[in-house]
């Protein structure tokens, strides 16, 4: 599935649910199926930085596509990564670094988060578009 089809269907998803309640135990739910990042991934340089929690995110180049794997210390937090792995991991580093995310303001994701776990959305998603950026040019590990 594309980025776009990935975040057409999480939109989908949370027109499913009547209030923020639902949505918040959504996302919690989300987290808890998270497949947890391996604990020697869990280090300084894979924290990301902003977030007012703990978020661990690592990158994987294969086959020519990033795969993300990541874990936090709050389980909202944990949910709100998963969803932009959910959108983001398994593509090429030009489309997770080209995508226009559009997804967290059409399920009102932006409007019904603190200012600081929605400072901490926006640091998980330029560190996923930059790790996008660096192994395209060549400056991560392949």
């Amino acid at each position: 599935m594309s980025i776009k089809e990935l975040q057409d269907e999480i939109i989908e998803e949370f027109a499913f649910f009547t209030d923020w309640m639902e949505k918040y135990e959504y996302i919690i739910q989300l987290g808890k199926e998270l497949p947890l990042i391996e604990e020697q991934y869990k280090r300084e340089e894979n924290l990301i930085k902003g977030c007012q929690s703990k978020v661990w995110l690592h990158p994987e180049y294969s086959d020519g596509k990033i795969f993300f794997t990541a874990d936090s210390d709050a389980v909202i937090t944990k949910g709100l990564v998963s969803l932009m792995i959910k959108v983001l991991s398994g593509h090429t580093p030009k489309e997770i670094a080209d995508a226009e995310i559009y997804f967290i303001d059409e399920i009102g994701l932006k409007s019904h988060l603190s200012q600081t776990r929605s400072n901490g959305l926006l640091s998980m998603l330029k560190q996923m578009k930059l790790y996008a950026v660096a192994f395209q040019a060549g400056s991560l590990q392949k």
